[in-house]
């Protein structure tokens, strides 16, 4: 059985080329068995998460990682109008996505989000906050995370990612900066023409240690450890609750007025907390509401 929700770095030894592999199975699916996600929605969804997961490891600091990508709305808009996940140097993660309307299957990225830009955001747990932005051209988010590399980090990459009915999986190749030192400057194209040569099928249903035995069996390649990969999300009953008192007295009564009970959804897991007249009235410290 493969296993899932882990992720694995490796190192083609004396190439300069780094790799990485992310697989979610149940750990997707926790954090997206509260919503009802339209099957496309949940594959882009399931694609942002694993390539967040995959980001975190070419960081060289505690911290998080999010790639963030709004449409403007409007004319200019799609049917998809945020696609958010963010991922920790814990291999954590979450993730959103809002969407209107109906869905068609197998089109661009850009076609989804209309006209929107894809914000990739580091914020480290000491240091500054550091954020880049790639315009949305290309058809798919491996190609435009690719882009974002070319742009920001001058770094040759290759993505592969994909999601289905059992979670999402993604694999990273990355030129180290000292490349350009090594004499086989083949190596690069040799490596990628090979990992193109990959399907989202043998990805999902072979490990991989015998992946990279079966892709790149005239190379030497150094493996790490693998990491589990966790969805953890931060909503709880007590951090609800400080958002309803920042709402303030006021509008607080106001929803009481029209409603039974205060209730809020947590847009990355679901859960729904809900707060009647008595709890409210104890937020408030204010005695009995009228």
């Amino acid at each position: 059985m493969i296993n899932q929700d882990t992720f694995q770095k490796f190192l083609f030894k004396d190439l300069q080329i780094r790799g990485e592999w992310v697989r979610l199975g149940n750990s997707f699916e926790e954090a997206t068995k509260n919503i009802a996600y339209p099957k496309e929605v949940k594959a882009l969804l399931g694609q942002t998460v694993a390539a967040s997961v995959l980001l975190t490891g070419t960081l060289k600091l505690d911290g998080r990682l999010s790639i963030h990508a709004r449409s403007v709305g409007g004319d200019e808009g799609g049917p998809l109008s945020l696609l958010m996940a963010e991922a920790t140097n814990k291999k954590t993660f979450k993730g959103v996505a809002h969407w209107h309307g109906d869905f068609q299957e197998g089109l661009p990225l850009k076609d989804y989000l209309g006209s929107a830009q894809l914000v990739i955001t580091i914020d480290p747990d000491k240091g500054q906050r550091y954020q880049g932005i790639v315009p949305l051209e290309r058809d798919t988010l491996s190609e435009c995370l690719e882009q974002y590399f070319e742009m920001s980090e001058q770094l040759d990459t290759y993505l592969l990612l994909g999601a289905d009915e059992q979670g999402c999986f993604g694999l990273l190749l990355q030129k180290l900066p000292d490349y350009k030192e090594i004499e086989d400057q083949d190596a690069w194209d040799r490596v990628i023409h090979l990992a193109k040569t990959l399907s989202a099928e043998e990805l999902i249903s072979t490990d991989n240690e015998t992946l990279l035995v079966r892709l790149f069996h005239e190379e030497t390649v150094i493996t790490y450890p693998s990491e589990p990969v966790a969805f953890s999300c931060s909503c709880s009953r007590d951090r609800t609750a400080a958002s309803i008192q920042s709402l303030g007295i006021e509008e607080a009564l106001d929803i009481l007025a029209h409603e039974k009970v205060i209730t809020v959804d947590c847009q990355f897991c679901g859960a729904r907390y809900t707060f009647d007249r008595p709890e409210v009235q104890t937020l408030f410290d204010m005695g009995t509401l009228h």
